[in-house]
């Protein structure tokens, strides 16, 4: 104290002796915070990784023609020959036909997902956009087996060049790994359409899809219209949408399934302000006649009230810190994603969702803290003696 005031420079180690007065309590208050932030930040990851696969964008010019009335990759069969004719189309910049085989057709965190395509043409509509991380293009040309397999999945099965590794039935060789934006890219393995269409025991001339790219993303719809027209009586009829809100279509059991996790979200926020604002009023009544001593020393109520909310926000930093670096370092370790009917949605944790991680502590500390910071500033000296 000077002049009846504290110092500035004794507000922070004041706020700590405060908080690991109760070691116990603290302790116990900040691993509460922890595990409900670890949870709420997941959740946050989740919801990230759902704008990501299916945010539609200015920028995106690629359509999806897939089987009418069907799902599964399994279940989708066109003719090879399709693509002839959707390249004739007006706007139409490049066809990429593939062959899809997925290790599991159904929601999961763990499926593999072979891509077969056209390699060379696979190289010059894409080659630009993927970065290859190690091995390279030239053996993955050389031999029929050989896959570029995305950095999600070769982290999450431990896959570098020069391994082999087999999933639904097919055995390949990775010939490199690569990274993309593109969020189907993350947990894919992309090989030679005959390997892919030989090794599933499909027909030759078959595949799952047709990936269209088209001039301009205005023309998305009338594209889409038109090559739903051309084969509306064909054997094998299509629809033709968006990348992005195909994904979103196919994918949208899960993302009721995210949507609804956002409740468990709002339920931890709420867990956080009662574990601080319980910590804060006991600890605040067990110190009424340390705030009388200190209004006593001249020590204005307003600064008491500063000091209290200070040790909310201490208690949530601290806590809300713990949770999500850990809930960062398990999702970037295990390189989750969710994935279904070959379509991929990826868990995306980054600094930003640590960032607004603690922004959330912070409110949450202040608001914790603030009723019990407004209590105490108002009791008068004689009261806080009365009630010891």
């Amino acid at each position: 104290m000077t002049s009846g005031r504290m110092r500035i420079a004794a507000w922070g180690p004041y706020v700590v002796r405060q908080v690991t007065r109760h070691r116990t309590r603290s302790l116990l208050t900040i691993a509460g915070i922890a595990i409900a932030m670890f949870l709420l930040t997941t959740v946050r990851a989740m919801q990230s990784g759902v704008a990501e696969a299916t945010r539609v964008s200015a920028a995106d010019t690629t359509l999806v023609v897939y089987r009418k009335d069907r799902f599964c990759p399994a279940t989708s069969i066109l003719p090879h020959d399709y693509d002839r004719r959707i390249a004739q189309m007006e706007g139409v910049v490049s066809v990429l036909p593939m062959k899809i085989v997925v290790s599991n057709c159904r929601t999961s965190l763990d499926v593999v997902i072979f891509r077969g395509v056209p390699r060379a043409a696979f190289l010059a509509d894409r080659g630009e956009s993927i970065k290859l991380i190690s091995g390279s293009f030239e053996d993955w040309q050389r031999r029929s087996d050989a896959v570029l397999v995305g950095e999600t999945l070769a982290q999450r099965r431990g896959l570098q060049p020069g391994m082999t590794f087999d999933a639904a039935g097919i055995t390949v060789y990775v010939a490199g790994v690569f990274r993309s934006d593109n969020p189907q890219d993350q947990n894919a393995a992309y090989a030679s359409l005959d390997y892919v269409q030989t090794a599933s025991r499909s027909g030759l001339g078959e595949v799952t899809q047709l990936n269209v790219k088209v001039a301009d993303a205005s023309l998305l719809e009338p594209l889409a219209e038109a090559i739903d027209e051309t084969f509306r009586t064909a054997q094998a009829p299509t629809t033709t949408m968006s990348e992005k809100a195909y994904v979103g279509r196919i994918a949208s059991d899960v993302i009721e399934l995210v949507g609804f996790a956002g409740w468990l979200g709002l339920g931890c926020l709420a867990a956080m302000l009662a574990l601080i604002g319980n910590s804060i009023v006991l600890s605040v009544q067990s110190r009424i006649a340390e705030h009388a001593v200190l209004q006593t020393l001249g020590c204005p109520p307003g600064l008491i009230a500063l000091l209290i909310v200070a040790e909310g926000v201490l208690l949530a930093i601290a806590g809300g810190a713990a949770g999500a670096a850990a809930a960062i370092a398990v999702i970037r370790g295990g390189s989750f994603a969710l994935s279904v009917e070959g379509q991929t949605i990826p868990i995306a944790a980054d600094m930003g969702l640590l960032a607004g991680g603690l922004t959330i502590c912070l409110a949450i500390g202040l608001t914790a803290g603030l009723f019990p910071a407004w209590q105490a500033s108002r009791r008068s000296i004689a009261s806080c003696f009365r009630s010891v």
